[in-house]
């Protein structure tokens, strides 16, 4: 007698039999019956109504020739359907030419039987096509769960490094209390730039759609460096020495370190904490070499800095610090026009000016309660030991 590998509990495979005449039928259900649920069906016509409804079959037993729809018209709607073209179909026909086989099985049939059939034979056709089915619904919910757990873990870590970037972030603007939101808008402006930029020839290749998204997620950090400055440096309401200026400046140098030494203790590279080293080390540079660490010029800087200083330097303009008060935005505006082609990259500050009511937006989306009211306008280039940070 032959066995299922059904466990206790699971019901019994539904087969299908879709054939004209009656005997058939009978014969059909009977040596099938006790192994498996049966329906049958004796035209094509009632085997495709049955298969519209929402209770579908395991397999499907078909004769070919029969009156109305024939077995090829059938197993062409049923494969044709996406609701039922997985469901394995076994023809079982008198047509015994190799010609009606290779017709059959190019029409979509896993098995291909002729009358009359042998029992056996014909049973363990029927049990291979039903072990296939199971092990492919088996395969797709693995692979459909697996694909949701990496969906699951993806969104997750995904969700970890957004929390640990702005942790991060929030350790140094918290050593200065009326930095506010300072971060959130340098985000959204070195967005809001990128997306300007995506398609320019100068940035084309470099700001992809995963790039843009690094960037994102990697421009709270640039001020990361902050943490290691004295409070008598980073809190002065006045200007700075000499002396205070080369030691506020090492910011940059601390943020870079403190980025790459998170980064050796992962044991890997990773490609957002990239961007952030550069973020942070270069952001001072000027296009025009002016600017500090390195001295750096022109497309000598990384675009993830030259991007962030425009950024930076507007923010710090419209916002209270407690060395200055805030500017307004046709103020601030202005001064980085300004700086066009000295401090900032030209192209970068057209895409500035083209997006300025977008930057305006974002100040106002994340304002930190007065800073945005206007002030007197100062020269954007710091006299010595006066502070843009």
């Amino acid at each position: 007698m032959q066995k299922t590998n059904m466990q206790p509990g699971q019901s019994k495979p539904t087969i299908l039999v879709v054939d004209d005449t009656a005997d058939n039928l009978t014969m059909m259900a009977e040596l099938l019956k006790g192994l498996y649920q049966v329906k049958v069906a004796n035209s094509g016509e009632k085997a495709l109504r049955y298969l519209r409804g929402d209770a579908k079959p395991d397999l499907i037993l078909l004769d070919i020739n029969m009156p109305g729809l024939s077995g090829y018209d059938v197993i062409g709607a049923v494969k044709a359907d996406p609701a039922t073209r997985d469901i394995a179909v076994i023809f079982l026909t008198a047509l015994s030419a190799e010609e009606d086989e290779r017709k059959g099985l190019a029409m979509g049939a896993a098995d291909y039987l002729t009358k009359p059939i042998s029992p056996p034979i014909m049973l363990a056709r029927v049990r291979t096509q039903l072990e296939n089915r199971a092990a492919a619904n088996f395969l797709r919910d693995q692979n459909a769960f697996l694909e949701a757990e990496v969906a699951r873990r993806t969104r997750e870590l995904a969700a970890i490094q957004d929390v640990t970037i702005l942790a991060m972030a929030s350790m140094a603007e918290t050593r200065d209390s009326e930095t506010g939101n300072h971060i959130r808008r340098t985000q959204h402006y070195v967005r809001a730039l990128s997306e300007q930029l995506k398609n320019h020839p100068r940035f084309a290749a470099f700001l992809t759609e995963q790039t843009m998204d690094m960037l994102f997620k990697s421009a709270p950090l640039h001020d990361i460096g902050k943490v290691g400055i004295p409070d008598r440096i980073l809190l002065k309401p006045g200007a700075f020495t000499d002396d205070e200026y080369a030691i506020m400046k090492t910011h940059t140098t601390l943020g870079r370190d403190a980025i790459a030494q998170a980064e050796k203790q992962l044991g890997m590279q990773v490609g957002f904490l990239h961007f952030a080293k550069e973020i942070a080390y270069y952001h001072q540079e000027k296009w025009d070499g002016s600017g500090y660490p390195t001295g750096r010029s022109g497309d000598a800087i990384p675009i993830s800095a030259r991007l962030m200083a425009v950024a930076d330097v507007y923010d710090a303009l419209i916002s209270r610090r407690v060395y200055k008060e805030p500017m307004s935005h046709e103020q601030a505006f202005a001064l980085i026009l300004e700086g066009r082609g000295r401090h900032f990259d030209p192209d970068i500050v057209d895409a500035f000016v083209a997006r300025q009511d977008e930057f305006r937006a974002i100040a106002a989306r994340f304002a930190d309660g007065d800073a945005n009211r206007a002030t007197t306008v100062r020269p954007i280039e710091p006299l010595p030991g006066e502070r843009l940070d």
